[in-house]
């Protein structure tokens, strides 16, 4: 379990530099999950490491799962800080949140509709 997530933490560092680096506007853990992802699908295609690393990092994500609502926490309270300027800003803000639902919404409707054809 320590060495999944020595590879989850490595990733997520990983992309914090190149963000870091390169000045991307993606946030860094995002881009490691990226590279999480492109290495899995290398190691995919070698039997030897295949089992093993996939197993430990399914067990360990799943572990990691468990504890995912208290990562809300500290949104819920930024949030709360903040209440004054959402007030301030009310329509602006729930204008922001309607139209980006409506994009994803369309957006995953397109891509699902994309996929569904292959």
């Amino acid at each position: 379990m320590l060495k999944s997530i020595f590879i989850l933490l490595s990733f997520q560092l990983l992309g914090e530099v190149l963000q870091k680096i390169f000045t991307l506007t993606l946030p860094g853990p995002v881009i490691g999950m990226v590279l999480l992802l492109i290495f899995l699908l290398i190691i995919k295609k070698q039997e030897i490491f295949k089992n093993k690393i996939e197993k430990a990092l399914l067990l360990t994500s799943e572990g990691l799962n468990l504890y995912l609502p208290l990562l809300f926490v500290p949104v819920g309270v930024g949030v709360v800080m903040h209440l004054s300027y959402l007030k301030s800003n009310q329509l602006i803000v729930l204008l922001i949140i309607f139209v980006s639902t409506l994009l994803t919404i369309g957006f995953t409707s397109y891509i699902m509709s994309k996929l569904s054809k292959k």
